[in-house]
């Protein structure tokens, strides 16, 4: 908790005399004061989710003490405002604290009543932070995944997702498939101002290269061969919101020119007219590949890299937090028995030895898709394991080759994303051998999609 040191104190008075003395008590009592000789100046001064308190005296001109108040409670109804007032402010100053007020103190008044009163309502704040934080996060869980994880490196994540959420820098997002990409960019959109608005989400991987400029830029009627009315892109309507480009380095090179202008300039040409038109928005773009690496880049444009690099969030595989696996499939689980209606069934020993030694190449989501299958009762162990409960060192040759091939299925689908093609043509083997062997041992080719909403 934020010690009284830390606390800092908007104080606003406009004499000069009484302003300099309140200063001087609040400072030797250890608060941070900021010293505002009119109302205008302290909500000039007064950021979102301010983490202290308002000292004020009631009688001002133009913007008086309880004018002031109100003004701060139509930005934050929680914050704290002490009034300090005269002997004939009194009535007044009862009024205001039915309408919320914190506190009053009638002038003249001592050190330790003053800064009792603050100390009270710097405690108040933290707690009213700290429970809209929890509020927040409880909002998140019931929309989809919130970043469960106990994890150190999930703490500094959700750490710095607080931290950068309100500030509408753009964002990079670096994660395996199936890691929470798109989790972290609906939590960014969620925690900032631009909540109200529109969170808009597009896979550049999903669509060609003939469709992905109208999607993201808009259209005149006529623009182009089928374009019989207008159509406004997908960059527009993020504006006032957030705009999610999810598998960045798949968008094409011609688009990535645009999109760097997009990004310089906020503003965006519909194809088909000249017309500029420009754009509020914050651009959070995911990626699975390290764009740092000029090798792994390919042929994905530095100067958009470099735009878009100015906070890069690394999501950390779930092989690499493997004490967060039970949390995260207790979650997923419940999740599930609420969904169909079940009971959560007794974890069994190979269940519980699948969950611990597995490497999760699917991440987040073939863990959920494994807690759904669980409680449906389709396995009574993991998919791709032996039936017999013995040790590795105690299988057969034959079982021991079953384990093997399912791995190497499951590791192969990891490495392209679910993609059937790809996969068949790397391992070797005709499309129905590989859906046979899909469902001899339990295996869910969903589980490894790139295209599909992470979780």
């Amino acid at each position: 908790m934020t010690s009284d040191a830390a606390l800092p104190v908007i104080l606003v008075d406009d004499d000069a005399d009484l302003l300099r003395a309140t200063l001087q008590t609040l400072d030797l009592a250890g608060f941070s004061v900021t010293a505002c000789a009119c109302a205008e100046d302290a909500l000039a001064a007064l950021p979102a989710d301010f983490p202290g308190v308002v000292v004020s005296d009631i009688r001002m001109p133009r913007i008086d003490g309880l004018d002031l108040f109100r003004r701060i409670q139509a930005r934050d109804a929680e914050l704290p405002v002490i009034l300090m007032t005269g002997h004939g402010d009194v009535p007044m100053a009862v009024a205001a604290l039915k309408e919320g007020v914190y506190d009053f103190i009638a002038k003249p008044f001592s050190t330790e009543r003053l800064v009792h009163s603050v100390r009270k309502a710097g405690a108040a704040r933290r707690l009213q932070l700290e429970n809209r934080h929890l509020r927040a996060a409880a909002d998140a869980a019931q929309d989809g995944l919130p970043l469960i994880g106990q994890t150190l490196a999930m703490e500094r994540l959700r750490h710095t997702l607080r931290q950068i959420a309100d500030t509408d820098v753009d964002v990079l997002v670096l994660g395996e498939t199936g890691s929470g990409k798109e989790v972290v960019a609906s939590l960014l959109h969620r925690w900032s101002r631009r909540a109200t608005g529109q969170f808009v989400a597009l896979n550049c991987g999903a669509l060609p290269e003939t469709v992905i400029e109208s999607e993201l830029f808009g259209h005149e009627a006529g623009a182009f061969t089928g374009a019989q009315k207008r159509r406004i892109g997908r960059i527009e309507h993020s504006g006032g919101g957030t705009l999610f480009l999810d598998e960045i380095e798949s968008m094409p090179l011609a688009t990535q020119v645009k999109m760097l202008r997009v990004l310089e300039m906020r503003e965006v040409t519909p194809l088909g007219t000249n017309e500029v038109r420009p754009v509020n928005l914050r651009v959070v773009a995911a990626t699975k590949v390290d764009l740092g690496n000029p090798s792994a880049r390919g042929d994905f444009r530095d100067d958009l890299y470099y735009r878009l690099n100015v906070v890069t969030l690394a999501i950390p595989p779930l092989r690499e937090r493997r004490d967060d696996v039970p949390l995260l499939f207790g979650f997923f689980a419940e999740r599930a028995a609420q969904r169909f209606g079940r009971p959560v069934p007794t974890l069994s020993d190979s269940v519980s030895r699948h969950l611990k030694t597995h490497d999760w190449p699917g991440n987040v989501r073939e863990l959920s898709h494994f807690a759904e299958r669980f409680v449906l009762g389709l396995f009574d162990q993991p998919p791709g394991t032996p039936r017999l409960d013995k040790t590795d060192a105690a299988l057969s040759l034959p079982e021991r080759m079953e384990r093997f091939e399912a791995e190497v299925i499951r590791e192969t689908l990891a490495q392209h994303q679910g993609d059937v093609r790809r996969t068949i043509e790397a391992l070797g083997i005709p499309r129905k051998t590989f859906y046979d062997k899909l469902q001899r041992h339990g295996i869910v080719r969903g589980d490894f999609e790139g295209g599909a909403k992470e979780l």
